[in-house]
Order: structure tokens, then C-alpha cells, then sequence
């Protein structure tokens, strides 16, 4: 699948890294005068060049000044459940940590962590091994998705992240993320940054069809407030 996504990248270089001794894959594209770099983890299913909510993060987010790097996540088959991605999570993790430090080490300015969907779900499985210290800020977009009888295995570690915090979801949203909106905000406020928020994108669904660009003004404005 890495070949096929490489050969249909139209902005950015492909970047493989190493964790545990696996390489993966990364898009990176590069603004002119970067203000940092946002590392974007896609959500179940999908790929670090998605054409409806990554794409437009990773090339919109470069035009206003922000370095990209976007993650291949791991995949399993479509008819996966979120119960069958739990196991990936420590694999997610170790490409979390590589991406990061991929950052720090090789580019300017701040990191901040962008995740969707699944994504999310492993950003904050990272967040209960790993310090929020290595990044400036994170963003979570569409959190809580689960799937029929399949309820979270622990809340999101919300109250504990001292870095600013986004949660960003869309007005028609699962039900679960919705419903779990005014906890999540609960949890933000507890950890008491007074520059973290939450963001509803109007007529989007949990996808961002047709609405990328949407969803990538509002995180960048967002980010320009920090």
C-alpha cells in the first residue's frame, strides 16, 4: 500500500522512519517560513495522504506556515472494529514517539500533534505512557468515535494534558462523540489552560466530506491564537 500511496503524492516527499525496526511511512511537505511542524496521525482505515480530512490538513495547514508530517498509521482490514485496532495501540505509540522526535530533532519551531478519528484513540493511548511535554499543543478531531457495543476502555486522560488541547467535531457527528462533547470540555477545563478550546465545524460530518477545508481553518486559527 506504501508504493501506491507514494506514487499518487502531489504535495510533499515521502519520508520512512524506523520504529521497533519497522519502517513506515511519512509524508512530509515543508512551508517557506515555517512556524513549527504539525504531525497528523489519519484516522481507521485510511492513509497519510487521505483525500478528505488529511489531505487538505497537510497541504492547507503548509500554505499558512506550518511544516506537515503525516503518519501512516497501522491498518487492518475495513470490516475492523475499534476492539480489533486495541492491540495496535503500542505499535501506534513507538510511531507517535518516532514522528515526534523526527521533529525535533530534523526541523524548526514548535510540534504539535493533530489526530482523527482512530487516531485520536491512539494519540491518547500515547498521552497515558508518554509525556504531553514533547509537544506544544494537540489537536483531536472526531474523539470518542467507537463502534455498536463496543464502549472505551478508560476516558480520554484529558485533565491531565497541561499543553493547550483543541477537540474539534462536526455538527453531525456519531452520536458518541457528540454525546461525550460536554465531558470532554469538562475534562479540558480541569487541566486548566486557559488557551485550549473546543470548535464545533458546522455541516460537517465525522469524515469532513467535502468539508477538509473547512475543518483546516478552523484548526489554523486555532493555532494562530497560541
Amino acid at each position: 500500500m506504501a508504493d501506491e500511496i507514494v506514487d499518487a503524492i502531489l504535495d510533499g516527499d515521502a519520508v520512512f522512519l524506523k520504529a521497533n525496526d519497522h519502517e513506515f511511512l511519512t509524508i512530509y511537505t515543508e512551508a517557506e517560513e515555517a512556524r513549527g511542524t504539525a504531525v497528523i496521525l489519519h484516522g481507521r482505515g485510511f492513509h497519510p495522504d487521505w483525500q478528505d480530512a488529511i489531505n487538505p490538513l497537510r497541504v492547507g495547514l503548509v500554505e499558512s506556515g506550518w511544516n506537515t508530517l503525516s503518519v501512516q498509521m497501522p491498518v487492518l482490514e475495513k470490516q475492523a472494529k475499534y476492539y480489533d485496532y486495541i492491540p495496535l495501540f503500542p505499535e501506534a505509540i513507538s510511531r507517535i514517539e518516532a514522528a515526534i522526535a523526527y521533529a525535533r530533532e530534523n526541523l524548526k519551531g514548535r510540534v504539535v500533534l493533530i489526530a482523527h478519528s482512530c487516531g485520536a484513540h491512539m494519540a491518547m493511548a500515547w498521552a497515558d505512557t508518554e509525556s504531553f511535554e514533547t509537544i506544544d499543543a494537540y489537536v483531536g478531531i472526531g474523539m470518542g468515535a467507537t463502534d455498536y457495543k463496543q464502549p472505551m476502555k478508560q476516558p480520554f486522560p484529558l485533565d491531565r494534558i497541561k499543553v493547550p488541547v483543541l477537540d474539534v467535531y462536526a455538527e453531525n457527528d456519531y452520536p458518541a462523540v457528540i454525546k461525550m462533547a460536554p465531558e470532554r470540555l469538562r475534562l479540558i477545563e480541569k487541566a486548566a489552560n486557559n488557551k485550549s478550546a473546543q470548535v464545533v465545524v458546522a455541516g460537517a460530518e465525522h469524515y469532513y466530506i467535502d468539508k477538509g477545508d473547512a475543518l483546516t481553518q478552523v484548526i489554523d486559527q486555532w493555532l494562530q491564537s497560541l
